[in-house]
């Protein structure tokens, strides 16, 4: 570990919109994490955040060059936060080089790299996260409590949406070699994740599903809208919708004795909640660095790891059924996994 107020020494693996709009803010905030090193595959961008963040030159990387972090002692984790189809390859050299690591959702592009990340943070002892901040936020985490302990009754079904108007301006998002698909990794993900850790168990199966590969009114190739719904035990179904053409952002959770409703239920801010009994009053937290901190727990103090690599592959096994479900037309049913989420 490094030696700076025994923070854990974090070197950012790409410097997009996201890590340094918000991974950034929030490292530089946390009790746990100290920002060390850079990734990036900029001159410019290297030359700017190494300067604002006074990281010295030892400690900026490129994507060459990456694999001698092995030799650095001041690092410690890596956060990933690079093209889906990428996040295999540097999950894989990261672990390789002794260190923990976090991957931005989703985790990866199929369930065989998923595996191939568990296996290599498996065999180099290293820690593996998936970057889901919900599980740390207040008003998500009393929808955890009252779904998985029935404290409303048994659960009769879930809503979940969330969507958005994409940019028409070239981003990686919108190709498939390098996201693996649209909305539904993108945004549904956050759906699907939703509706099992209400739940606490994996659904086990999809059906009723349709995408619609149309973005600003022409063929895209990604998915622009899709719905679908999955079944859970017990007879639970979530109703589900992911969306790059409109807006929604939404979680309605009926039990048979109250509801929960969250909206906006999966951005970075601004999240609101009721139930039947009036709106819950929660406190406002920094929601990546919540994210942080918990994973600090879990390498400090040995917690329970919230948002692990098996989580992450479970929500890509959802997503080939899902796409496998829009071709067949058919209900598709998923491998059971001992693996359950937890709150």
């Amino acid at each position: 570990m490094s030696d700076t107020n025994k923070k854990l020494g974090l070197a950012m693996v790409g410097l997009g919109k996201y890590s340094t709009g918000q991974l950034i803010p929030a490292i530089i905030q946390s009790e746990s994490f100290s920002l060390k090193g850079i990734v990036t595959g900029s001159e410019d961008k290297a030359q700017e955040y190494s300067t604002k963040y006074d990281i010295p030159e030892k400690n900026i990387y490129n994507y060459e060059n990456f694999d001698l972090i092995k030799d650095n002692p001041d690092i410690d984790i890596v956060y990933i936060a690079l093209p889906n189809s990428m996040h295999e390859e540097y999950v894989i050299r990261a672990a390789l080089a002794g260190k923990h690591v976090i991957t931005e959702k989703p985790m990866a592009t199929s369930v065989k790299q998923c595996e191939r990340m568990i296996n290599a943070c498996k065999n180099a002892n290293v820690e593996l996260f998936v970057g889901y901040r919900l599980h740390f936020e207040p008003h998500h985490l009393e929808a955890m409590k009252l779904g998985q302990t029935k404290a409303k009754g048994k659960l009769k079904k879930i809503i979940g949406s969330f969507g958005f108007k994409i940019e028409d301006n070239g981003q990686w998002r919108l190709k498939k070699d390098l996201a693996g698909g649209g909305s539904l990794v993108d945004v549904g993900i956050y759906v699907i994740q939703a509706a099992r850790y209400v739940v606490g168990q994996n659904p086990i199966a999809v059906k009723n599903v349709k995408i619609e590969n149309k973005i600003f009114d022409r063929p895209s190739e990604v998915d622009g809208d899709v719905t679908w719904e999955m079944e859970f035990p017990d007879g639970v179904i979530a109703f589900c919708s992911s969306s790059y053409t409109k807006e929604s952002d939404k979680l309605f959770i009926e039990a048979e004795k109250g509801w929960i409703e969250i909206s906006p239920a999966y951005y970075y801010y601004g999240l609101k909640g009721a139930t039947e009994q009036g709106t819950l009053k929660m406190k406002r937290i920094n929601q990546q660095k919540a994210q942080m901190e918990g994973i600090a727990d879990t390498i400090i103090n040995g917690i329970h790891n919230r948002a692990s690599g098996i989580d992450g592959l479970i929500d890509i096994q959802i997503i080939e059924a899902i796409y496998k479900s829009a071709k067949t037309g058919e209900r598709v049913t998923l491998e059971k996994r001992q693996e359950n989420i937890h709150a």
